[in-house]
């Protein structure tokens, strides 16, 4: 398999994360799959947005969870983009996707969606929750999946496996040889985040990585 380059939410160095806007940017510069976030809204939208809560990434306050949609789209998101759903992402890119789980609910929509839209090649569920991995494991035959970790040592290779991942996203900084070596006897793919320095490519490469995910478009021609 070639080495993948993933736009985190879309090109987050370059525009506002989790926007069109940034999904579109990271499919022009030649990104292998574009990486986003999904939470439920209030009426049970699937919500293109990282935190809970829409504090940081936008001109609001609160929680997602309490908002509906219409109500989540009066927000600036960045340059006057709006909060998307997840259709909407799947409609303005031709780009394969990694959609993030933030929250466990959102397991039973998504997992609709993508039986609704057959997505099951175009799409990889990932998460930080096991059981969320599970869940859409349960709810879509074929899925792929991969189990995300920020803070985490060997283990999480065992914990990959029994939730049936086939492939773990890790944070870069915390990376060892041991995680590499137990990855790859149990036919793990391995991805790591974030890199988006020459150095820290470099590193990927010498782990020898599947795939890393990345805020800049020039680790593309990395």
């Amino acid at each position: 398999m070639d080495f993948l380059t993933i736009g985190h939410r879309g090109l987050m160095g370059v525009e506002p994360e989790n926007t069109l806007r940034s999904f579109v940017a990271a499919e022009k510069a030649g990104l292998d799959l574009i990486e986003l976030d999904l939470h439920l809204s209030k009426d049970g939208a699937l919500v293109v947005m990282h935190d809970a809560t829409v504090d940081r990434t936008t001109d609001g306050t609160g929680p997602v969870a309490d908002r509906t949609l219409a109500e989540l789209r009066t927000l600036d998101a960045g340059s006057g983009e709006r909060i998307p759903v997840f259709e909407e992402v799947l409609d303005a890119v031709t780009a394969p996707l990694q959609a993030e789980i933030k929250d466990v609910a959102a397991a039973q929509r998504l997992a609709e969606v993508m039986r609704e839209r057959a997505l099951v090649e175009r799409v990889e569920v990932i998460s930080f929750h096991a059981e969320a991995i599970e869940e859409i494991a349960r709810l879509v035959p074929g899925v792929r999946t991969a189990l995300v970790a920020g803070r985490y040592d060997a283990e999480i290779v065992e914990r990959a496996v029994r939730a049936g991942a086939r492939t773990m996203s890790l944070n870069i900084r915390r990376l060892t040889l041991e995680t590499m070596e137990r990855a790859r006897r149990a036919e793990l793919r391995v991805l790591a985040w974030t890199v988006n320095t020459p150095e820290q490519l470099r590193l990927a490469h010498a782990f020898g990585l599947d795939g890393v995910v990345t805020d800049r478009p020039e680790i593309r021609r990395g």
